[in-house]
């Protein structure tokens, strides 16, 4: 089992930056889970916005994201980020991290996928 904790949220102009963080306390070895991002906007569904394979080595981003959010890990320090550049109002959600123990293909791209979740950060753009 792991324990996420997000941080680095908050409110920022459009065009701004932010940089969330997800810090893991887990079981077994970090380097084990799939990561991912995800956002909650009020009314909506949980959308997929990054996820990152167990090295590093491979990201996936949706075309709303692509070009301005960044997903990176940090196998030793334990710890998923989110670069988020160029910022929207339509951005503006609660941000969750998720570990997955089984995340492969489609699942990747899907909440079910995931097996554990942090509490969320908010992260609010204004126009």
């Amino acid at each position: 089992q792991v324990q996420l904790v997000e941080s680095g949220g908050g409110l920022v102009q459009a065009g701004g930056s932010l940089r969330l963080a997800c810090a893991a306390s887990a079981g077994r070895t970090f380097s084990t889970y799939y990561m991912g991002w995800f956002r909650q906007a009020p009314g909506k569904e949980r959308e997929f916005v990054a996820a990152i394979s167990w090295t590093g080595g491979s990201t996936l981003y949706p075309d709303s994201v692509k070009g301005r959010f960044t997903i990176s890990r940090d196998n030793v320090k334990n710890t998923v980020y989110l670069q988020m550049n160029s910022l929207k109002p339509e951005d503006t959600a609660v941000y969750y991290c998720a570990a997955g123990e089984r995340t492969y293909g489609d699942r990747r791209y899907t909440p079910s996928g995931y097996d554990y979740w942090g509490q969320g950060t908010q992260v609010t753009v204004s126009s």
